[in-house]
């Protein structure tokens, strides 16, 4: 059976559009942890032909947004910030890692680390959530499969 953490994450990228056109590849995750991969696309870079830095604090921001709600409550996002240190490219696999740093019943604050696959550090963002009172609901009846929005269906 999956774990808590891992049906948390599944409910969340079900309905999660924008990560799913990112590309976002899952590579481990546990309460407070979420390490993501994805690999840069041509459509990601601006007009330096470097990737966009949306494109990098987007990614950064859905680790932290898994790897926040991944312990049992909802968390949302209520300061964040991205440091740019490398350019990155069309095809560069880059690793997010989002770890918490700080806990609280209320507030918590999570470091994530955007490197190349190689190690090389690109970018450093860092994420205060609020956690609600809300459960997430991991009952299997509840994480059933959504019906495939038009979107969706063009983003398989």
């Amino acid at each position: 059976m999956k774990s808590k953490t891992t049906r948390i994450i599944d409910a969340m990228m079900k309905k999660d559009l924008f990560s799913k056109w990112l590309g976002i590849e899952r590579l481990e995750e546990r309460e407070g942890y979420c390490r993501l991969r994805m690999v840069l696309r041509p459509e990601m870079c601006n007009g330096f032909e470097i990737a966009h830095g949306g494109i990098t604090y987007s990614f950064a921001d859905s680790a932290f947004a898994f790897a926040s709600n991944s312990m049992g409550r909802h968390a949302v996002s209520i300061e964040t910030s991205i440091s740019h240190i490398k350019p990155l490219h069309t095809g560069d696999t880059i690793i997010a890692t989002a770890e918490q740093k700080s806990g609280g019943n209320k507030i918590s604050i999570f470091d994530v680390q955007v490197e190349k696959e190689n190690g090389e550090l690109v970018a450093l963002f860092k994420g205060t959530v609020f956690r609600k009172d809300t459960e997430w609901d991991t009952r299997p009846e509840k994480l059933k499969q959504i019906k495939k929005s038009g979107a969706e269906k063009r983003l398989l």
